[in-house]
């Protein structure tokens, strides 16, 4: 591709609102030059222009015109009315963070198409984000905001996007924990820190041991334990139903 800066594409960014911000916090943190970023003059963009050095663009025309990767990260019902109509060519890749929006949806003429799902863990690097397809152009912007996770199918896509979902559940979950202990006399900061952590601890184990996740659970719920206690009541109270019906109402919600 013609637009490169360093080891990147050019990338333009076609909606600039809470995520996309996040996306550029990570991309210069991971050493990404603003010079090598485009993006529309709606929404933060323009503050997110002069602040960091990012290129502002007259119009997504432009956009498309001058970048070989575009990210659209609209709001799902304004997702394809934003694409129609640009100037896409053959050799460029549209990603699209627009959830529940699916690729044929889009009409961006010869132009590759790619669904991404990043969460705003981005800005720390840390995002885990779904790809499908997964096209290698794009890995280097990827990698750079965290780890991408690579589906099989659109399908696979839709149901592993509740997981952006879950990522605000687990948020609530670390406020409540963290509200509880600071109630109990702890400082609240060092509360906060101590349950973020704790949640952050429980994540890489289930995510590096190689035990059955079950058996990783049995291991912390003696008999007569605490951690066994706690869990009879969450399951006694409906927690883990009330959980996985809240995974069934986004993924209906996703799919129209």
């Amino acid at each position: 591709m013609a637009h490169r800066e360093g080891n990147y594409m050019k990338l333009g960014i076609i909606g600039v609102g809470h995520l996309a911000v996040s996306i550029l916090q990570g991309l210069l943190r991971a050493g990404h030059a603003p010079g090598g970023i485009m993006l529309s003059p709606r929404g933060k963009g323009p503050q997110m222009a002069h602040d960091h050095g990012f290129a502002l663009a007259e119009g997504n025309v432009q956009i498309v015109q001058d970048c070989d990767a575009i990210l659209v990260a609209v709001r799902p019902h304004n997702a394809t009315e934003a694409v129609r109509s640009l100037p896409w060519r053959g050799g460029q890749i549209m990603l699209s963070a627009c959830a529940g929006v699916s690729l044929a949806d889009f009409d961006v003429g010869e132009a590759r198409k790619m669904r991404i799902m990043p969460i705003t863990a981005a800005k720390l690097g840390a995002s885990p984000t779904l790809v499908y397809p997964d096209l290698p152009e794009a890995r280097p912007l990827l990698e750079a905001i965290g780890a991408p996770v690579p589906l099989r199918s659109e399908a696979e896509f839709e149901a592993a996007t509740v997981s952006a979902a879950m990522y605000g559940w687990a948020q609530a979950l670390i406020r409540t924990g963290a509200d509880w202990t600071a109630a109990q006399g702890m400082d609240a900061d060092q509360a906060r820190q101590l349950v973020a952590r704790t949640f952050t601890a429980a994540g890489r184990m289930i995510a590096q041991e190689d035990a059955p996740m079950d058996d990783i659970l049995a291991s912390l719920c003696t008999p007569g334990g605490i951690t066994r206690a706690g869990l009879d009541h969450l399951e006694a109270q409906g927690a883990p139903a009330a959980w996985e019906g809240a995974c069934d109402l986004v993924l209906a919600r996703l799919k129209g």
